[in-house]
């Protein structure tokens, strides 16, 4: 004998993910921003996180690196 609280559980599973994709596919920019500002924010975390590991370099260092690459 089936077990009616499987059959709800599978079911409450699918409809769930019927309405993820429904919501990914009316919002397909919205979804896409999220991404990207999600993709941007880890670069930037990982990017703090080395510059804590780096050397301190003064402020005529840096003003001098970005006038040799002009």
């Amino acid at each position: 004998m089936t077990n009616p609280t499987n059959i709800d559980e599978t079911r409450i599973k699918a409809l769930f993910k019927e309405a993820i994709v429904e919501v990914i596919e009316e919002n397909q920019d919205l979804v896409s921003s999220i991404l990207v500002d999600t993709i941007e924010d880890i670069g930037l975390s990982r990017a703090i996180s080395e510059g804590e590991r780096s050397k301190t370099v003064t402020r005529e260092e840096i003003f001098e690196v970005l006038s040799e690459e002009q």
